[in-house]
């Protein structure tokens, strides 16, 4: 494992990073913004984040229901008129202008290939018998810009379906209890699809230098970011 926690400070506020042709630019716990070719890409925008300077949206994508990655007044804030809004159905309830994606299904909005792909706890909960985040309702997602692969986990545990994940150039992996997984699980997973670099992300409450130590698949490279 190769470890990258500290990069050059661009601009006073905001923490950038180039990778691949792909920029990074990280908001706040599961919000990121992802540039490519003058396309602005925001995922899972909250209110919480400061988007202070930031350009209106191209693309939008929301991962789930939950409040802190579903947030209509904060799309309405970001978007403009030609915003193309991407979601799960269980999301297109509430932001009804959303084209609705489905875990498996792939569309190509502005040159971008987007794939909705599974993500949802394996056991954990609010009680017995109910899990947080349901097999199907919400969607991580695999971006194809160009040659680069990035994947955003969106709310899961280490399921099967990351770690079949093929070809990942960049990562944005969640980890935090009770909602998604802890460090070390986020870490068995990496370890198994083994993107060329990994950004923990959704992570309030975690302990991210133990994930960048259990991350030991060769030639991965672990970047950590300031999210809060």
């Amino acid at each position: 494992m190769r470890s990258l926690t500290q990069w050059c400070l661009i601009g006073v506020f905001n923490l950038t990073w180039l990778a691949g042709g792909v920029e990074v630019i990280p908001i706040h716990h599961g919000s990121l913004i992802l540039k490519w070719q003058e396309k602005v890409v925001y995922i899972d925008p909250w209110s919480r984040g400061d988007y202070t300077g930031q350009p209106p949206a191209d693309l939008i994508l929301i991962t789930d229901i939950h409040g802190d990655h579903m947030d209509p007044e904060q799309v309405s804030r970001i978007r403009k008129d030609e915003t193309i809004i991407v979601a799960p159905a269980a999301v297109q309830k509430s932001v009804p202008e959303a084209i609705a994606l489905s875990n498996g299904e792939t569309i190509r909005p502005l040159g971008i290939q987007v794939e909705g792909v599974a993500m949802y706890n394996l056991k954990r909960g609010p009680e017995a018998g109910k899990l947080y985040h349901t097999r199907g309702r919400g969607n991580g997602y695999i971006l194809t810009f160009g040659k680069e692969r990035v994947y955003v986990s969106g709310d899961t545990e280490c399921i099967p379906e990351m770690k079949a994940l093929k070809d990942i150039d960049l990562a944005f992996v969640c980890m935090n209890l009770p909602y998604t997984m802890t460090p070390e699980e986020a870490a068995e997973c990496v370890n198994s699809f083994r993107p060329k670099a990994v950004y923990p992300y959704h992570h309030r409450g975690s302990d991210v230098n133990v994930f960048e130590r259990m991350v030991t698949a060769e030639d991965v490279e672990v970047r950590i970011l300031d999210w809060y």
